[in-house]
């Protein structure tokens, strides 16, 4: 085949396109009075739902990947620090949301504290008060190197995308130990991670392509906080192109996780396929648009709860803490889509090797936010 028949600006034009009116979404989901960002818009709906630490986060993700951070206005930038700072215990060193269920499930807390200190970071603040490990509040997991062991082995790893988001979720605590320490404990993980391997799919764990496609993604956050490459990765990518050629993808993470993985692997992917696999992830994505300007996490509704939105099609799930409610969970777009959206765009543009052009409507974010303030 000539070089010409692999034109990756066709997909990926068809790609930008699914992004028309997405700003003026995000913009509406700001909420002036906490300073943070809505879920969703049914999430103003009720008085018991807030703007939450996740969507927050999020929403700042997608404002970095379409180098907005540098010209966000002071007063946004100031409300948003104080947000963050906000949410953090002065006694523990966590950050939660107002909804108390919060609390109770590890992935979660785990997850607060990254979004939490990156977008402070990318903000140029500091957190208020030490971090769980600095404050003594750790998880109790990580008394000693053979807690440590013991905890990751007792995770059932029956559902995939669950158990290796548990193991994962131990990445914010290991990295915040000292270095002779934290090398010790890094060793310990990936010395399980790599005994319990499928060395023939490169995958973790059991469930459906998908499912276990999206828990080793979970797992390449650990590997790539501490900067490690992921064993057998050719037959990872090779369970991947499989599961994108006969799997039903209903689940943006569905959609993002084999591409986000597959920028990580740094395989030598043929370029025929390569066209294959983002022409996929487009057409997928076009099916979670909605008409309101947004994406959404599923094919249906737009997941209430998305933290424990995986349990699906039937697969074994373990029993999980009640759900964290973040919207009504209406045929709309989510935050949480949003910011994977547009994450894939950047990871398929540099899969292709390209430079993805600005999207017209991402200038005008700012105004539309000021606008919306006086309206």
């Amino acid at each position: 085949m000539q070089q010409y028949e692999y034109d990756f600006t066709v997909p990926l034009r068809r790609m930008d396109q699914l992004f028309a009116g997405f700003f003026p979404w995000l913009a509406k989901q700001y909420d002036f009075a906490s300073g943070g960002f809505f879920y969703a818009a049914s999430s103003r709906l009720s008085a018991a739902l807030a703007a939450d630490i996740e969507s927050t986060a999020q929403a700042l993700n997608i404002l970095e990947r379409n180098g907005l951070i540098a010209a966000i206005p002071e007063w946004l930038k100031e409300r948003l620090v104080r947000f963050f700072q906000a949410k953090q215990d002065p006694a523990s060193g966590y950050f939660y949301d107002r909804d108390p269920l919060m609390r109770k499930d590890e992935v979660m807390v785990s997850r607060a504290i990254a979004y939490a200190t990156g977008s402070l970071q990318k903000l140029g603040a500091p957190p208020l008060y030490a971090l769980p490990v600095q404050a003594s509040a750790a998880p109790d997991y990580l008394a000693s190197v053979a807690s440590y062991a013991k905890w990751l082995r007792d995770i059932d790893l029956r559902n995939s995308w669950r158990g290796c988001d548990r193991m994962a979720s131990s990445g914010p605590y290991v990295a915040q130990l000292p270095g002779p320490e934290k090398t010790e404990y890094i060793r310990t993980a990936l010395d399980y991670f790599a005994e319990i391997q499928h060395p023939q799919t490169g995958l973790w764990g059991d469930g459906s392509l998908y499912c276990r496609i999206s828990g080793t993604f979970k797992l390449h956050t650990f590997y790539g906080k501490f900067n490690r490459p992921m064993p057998h990765a050719e037959s990872i990518y090779q369970s991947i192109l499989n599961c994108l050629r006969t799997e039903n993808a209903t689940d943006m993470c569905y959609i993002r996780n084999p591409i986000n993985l597959l920028t990580y692997l740094r395989v030598q992917i043929p370029l025929h396929e390569l066209y294959e696999i983002i022409d996929i992830t487009v057409s997928n994505m076009a099916r979670l648009k909605r008409p309101d300007g947004g994406f959404s996490r599923e094919i249906g509704n737009s997941p209430s709860a998305p933290n424990v939105a995986q349990v699906k099609n039937g697969e074994f799930y373990p029993v999980m803490p009640k759900p964290v409610r973040l919207s009504l969970g209406l045929y709309e777009g989510d935050m949480n889509a949003g910011t994977q959206a547009h994450l894939l765009r950047l990871q398929c543009y540099k899969l292709a090797n390209l430079a993805p052009p600005p999207l017209p409507e991402a200038a005008a974010f700012y105004k539309l936010l000021e606008n919306n303030a006086r309206a």
